[in-house]
Parts: structure tokens; C-alpha cells; sequence
């Protein structure tokens, strides 16, 4: 099982959005919805991972401020663990060198993407445990 870090990283002027990426055509799942993130390298945290992540893949800069539920999922080729955080962006102009876009959305954006299977949990437990109790 690989184990992955993902961020749901916080639009800094509007908190009821979240950064969703979509992958290339290159990559695997090409053109689904994710949030950002990677494999977790040996003898590191998964939010040492996620911010490291960040940095190498949307050259931002995050801080962490909660974990979410964990979240495993076995495609027929590798099955994933996957680690989301809630994320706030501190620094940094987004850049993207491996997805195709990337694009803030709000409670009705996120529902209507089509996401990669194991972000699927994620996006619902971030709707009913964030977006429904921010103000």
C-alpha cells in the first residue's frame, strides 16, 4: 500500500473554496480531479510530506491546520493510503508543473468534478466537516 499526503488547500480570500488540480493527460487517471499531494518518503511525517509536496509540485508554501479521516483505496493496478490535511496557503505564486489546471471551488464546483476514486471520501468529509461549519 502506498501511502500519499494530500492538501485541501484554502482559498486566502474566500474560505468557503478549495484548491482542486486536475491531472494531465500524461499522468495516470489523465484529466481526473485530485487535491495535490504525493508519496510520503521514508522516515517522513505525512504533514512533512504535504508540505514538501506543495512546495515541489505548486511552488507554495502551506501550513498545516487539521488532519482529516484517512482514506484507503485499491485500484486495480496499486491501492493507496491517502492522508488529507486542511491546509492554509502562506506564500508563494502557484505554479503548475505537473497538472493540467488548477482552480478554486466552492460546496457546488466540488461536487460536480470528476474526481479520482479515493479523493471521493475526502471531498465529502471536507463538505459536511468544514464548508458546513464555517461561517
Amino acid at each position: 500500500m502506498i501511502q500519499v499526503s494530500c492538501a485541501l488547500i484554502i482559498n486566502p480570500k474566500n474560505p468557503k473554496e478549495v484548491l482542486a488540480v486536475q491531472r494531465s493527460e500524461q499522468m495516470r487517471h489523465p484529466l481526473k480531479w485530485e487535491f495535490p499531494g504525493g508519496k510520503i518518503e521514508a522516515k517522513e511525517s505525512a504533514e512533512e510530506s504535504i508540505v514538501r509536496e506543495i512546495q515541489e509540485e505548486l511552488s507554495c508554501s502551506i501550513e498545516v491546520l487539521q488532519s482529516l479521516q484517512s482514506v484507503e483505496h485499491h485500484y486495480p493496478d496499486v491501492s493507496v493510503c491517502l492522508h488529507p490535511f486542511i491546509v492554509r496557503w502562506t506564500s508563494g505564486e502557484l505554479s503548475l508543473f505537473e497538472h493540467k489546471r488548477a482552480q478554486f471551488f466552492a460546496k457546488e464546483g466540488l461536487l460536480s468534478l470528476d474526481w479520482l476514486d479515493a479523493d471521493v471520501p475526502i471531498v465529502h468529509e471536507f463538505i459536511s466537516t468544514y464548508l458546513n461549519q464555517e461561517s
